[in-house]
């Protein structure tokens, strides 16, 4: 059987999708019992140069909602980041996330195979949070490799490093809590 645009992005987002949220309320559930405030997670970070907990969840649920919302209409635009918010806020992104990936339908998704997208990227902030300017750079690809070569690697990377994240400050996390339900085949 032939996997399809569907099963390959809607629901390798999602399984990953569930699995931030779970490792969210894991460590809301450490930090009740440890007596801590998961709001102090928000803003922590691996290093100093790398982005905080509430970029790292931001930027995961805009590559997998935004990353199927680019399939339909050719354009990858996510909303603008919130920046530092509550711990409660970030599990609530996730779920809002979750809820965006399943009303994508298999037969709409499967649909946008094949298309072609031109994705406009722009420099990223610089170190004083202020846009500096340069010719944005286009990027063509289809769908497929838009998926697999720009939105799941990015999507992948935000995933693991909120993970890392909250595993670096304790939240006692193992590999199968970031894999999350695996989508096996009755045995």
């Amino acid at each position: 059987m032939a996997i399809s645009l569907y099963d390959l992005s809607v629901l390798t987002f999602l399984q990953t999708v569930r699995a931030i949220g779970a490792f969210l309320d894991r460590a809301a559930t450490h930090c009740a019992e440890a007596g801590t405030d998961p709001d102090d997670f928000v803003n922590a970070r691996l290093f100093a140069d790398m982005a905080p907990l509430h970029f790292q969840v931001e930027a995961a649920c805009h590559h997998s909602v935004w990353g199927i919302e680019a399939l339909k209409t050719g354009a990858f635009t996510p909303p603008a980041l919130v920046g530092p918010v509550r711990f409660s806020d970030l599990q609530a992104m996730v779920g809002k996330a979750e809820t965006a990936l399943e009303g994508f339908t298999p037969d709409e998704v499967n649909s946008w195979s094949g298309k072609e997208l031109n994705i406009e990227l722009h420099r990223p902030l610089d170190e004083e949070d202020a846009w500096t300017p340069w010719d944005p750079r286009i990027l063509a690809f289809t769908s497929e490799t838009f998926l697999l070569s720009f939105s799941m690697p990015n999507f992948h990377f935000h995933a693991v490093t909120a993970y890392d994240i909250l595993r670096s400050h304790g939240v006692p996390l193992g590999k199968r809590d970031y894999e999350g339900r695996l989508r096996t085949r009755p045995a």
